[in-house]
């Protein structure tokens, strides 16, 4: 048995603990054994790409390409765990973006390494390659400054609102056939100026893409870069001649893109507009409408209002991620259900900077899974509950949605939560979402806002029920 036929087989395994992983992942109950079989599969592939490399050393009597992959594996294991230990659920987001920059910047390398450093091949092979090397740098140069815009504006770095450039549309749906154009150029007659044009194309449209899309749609933007460094993988396999990078390419794009797909039905929005950059998008409006005086509660009001409770939805935000208030939550779910309370979530589709974001932090925190609900399976029961808690959300219970149809975000499906008959706001102000769209919820007559940092006002609610 050769080592490339071991390298092959323990492929083969990789690939289907990768599509294992992902079935994992589909449910809560089964997420860890996703995750373990995602581990599994990767640290098989890396065996696997070892022992190819130790194989090709002894034959050509050259172990500089084995060091150099220690070395990338230790630098590169170091600075991954060092970043996942140290990584707070809040800033994940922007984290996975960086990390998907990294991989539209290898297919980058990968295909100038191609053009560079090839054998020559027979007619029509040739021009197959070449195609292969253009499309490879394209799609992973798109990835990397996309990727990159996109975690500064998740990280607050630069102004999360869309970029309006004169012409914005033409500008994406021109660089798109530019870079077709010069595809068939490459093609026909391999200069390296073209391929040189076509990485500053790709840079140029990666940036303008993702600058172009709001704030409101970053976590349609995470999953839509998290197709395309899949593609971007899938590109840099057909260079190197890697079925494992082709399968697991395919899988991270197809799913990456299905679930942007998922995404936009929830938000309402195209599809083709997000993944265009905000294609046929215009800019919101200020919104300089008088909604009236919000009115204010205390921690020992809720906590009397929660005590007269027979049921209770909690719908958490991305201020419960940043306030990291999921553990306390999940305190104050144990204390009311053991006084007989029904209690609770509403998940909206897109609630955080993440998909699943909530999800994630309220598993974290022990909360129990049959009592976290989707949109669509809770949002008919707020009209017979007595008491809902908004804690650090904003857009995904904008009432302005469904009643107002000149919102930016008008037809987006959210949570019914006014429909409660008594709704408290956790928010730190009066300031408007991530979406930059002004919430007409607190300022409901069954609508009461409670200021402050989310954690330490649920821990206030606590103390007031002991």
């Amino acid at each position: 048995m050769t080592a490339i036929s071991v390298a092959t087989s323990a492929y083969i395994v990789a690939a289907l603990l990768f599509v294992l992983s992902l079935a994992g992942l589909s449910k809560h109950e089964t997420a860890r054994k996703g995750v373990y079989y995602g581990i599994s599969g990767m640290t098989l592939a890396l065996v696997a790409t070892v022992i190819l490399v130790i194989d090709a050393s002894n034959y050509y009597d050259d172990w500089v390409g084995f060091g150099l992959l220690l070395l990338a594996m230790v630098i590169g294991g170091s600075i991954g765990l060092w970043r996942a230990a140290k990584v707070e659920m809040t800033g994940m987001p922007e984290l996975i973006a960086l990390l998907h920059s990294f991989v539209g910047l290898a297919a980058v390398l990968v295909g100038w390494n191609g053009y560079l450093e090839h054998h020559a091949l027979p007619g029509a092979l040739e021009d197959i390659h070449n195609a292969e090397v253009f499309i490879g740098v394209f799609i992973g140069a798109v990835t990397f400054t996309g990727s990159i815009v996109a975690y500064l504006k998740l990280s607050a770095k630069i102004n999360s609102a869309p970029l309006m450039l004169p012409g914005k549309n033409f500008i994406n749906v021109g660089a798109l056939v530019v870079f077709v154009l010069l595809t068939i150029w490459f093609v026909i007659t391999p200069n390296i100026w073209l391929l040189i044009l076509v990485t500053i194309v790709a840079l140029a449209l990666g940036w303008h893409l993702v600058a172009s899309i709001g704030g409101g749609d970053m976590p349609v933007v995470v999953s839509m870069l998290n197709s395309y460094s899949g593609w971007a993988a899938a590109a840099s396999g057909f260079l190197l001649n890697n079925d494992l990078l082709i399968i697991t390419g395919a899988l991270v794009g197809s799913s990456g893109a299905y679930l942007s797909y998922i995404m936009c039905k929830a938000m309402n929005r195209s599809f083709i507009s997000v993944i265009a950059g905000g294609f046929g998008i215009a800019a919101p409006s200020s919104d300089d409408t008088d909604y009236g005086e919000h009115r204010e509660i205390n921690a020992d009001g809720v906590a009397a209002m929660l005590s007269d409770a027979k049921s209770v939805i909690i719908t958490p935000g991305y201020g419960m991620a940043v306030a990291q208030a999921q553990y306390p939550v999940a305190d104050l779910t144990k204390k009311l259900r053991e006084k007989g309370v029904e209690v609770r979530f509403g998940i909206h589709p897109v609630a955080g900077r993440l998909p699943g974001h909530m999800n994630v932090l309220l598993a974290e925190a022990k909360v129990p899974y049959d009592i976290v609900l989707e949109m669509d399976e809770i949002n008919d029961d707020f009209a017979s509950t007595d008491v809902v808690l908004v804690i650090g959300a904003n857009d995904t219970v904008n009432p302005a949605a469904s009643e107002d149809p000149t919102s930016p975000i008008a037809g987006m499906p959210v949570l019914h939560v006014w429909e409660a008959a008594n709704v408290i706001v956790f928010k730190r102000s009066m300031a408007a979402g991530y979406a930059g769209v002004q919430n007409p919820l607190f300022f409901r007559e069954n609508s009461q806002m409670l200021f402050g940092d989310a954690k330490d006002r649920v821990d206030d609610i606590l103390r007031a029920l002991d």
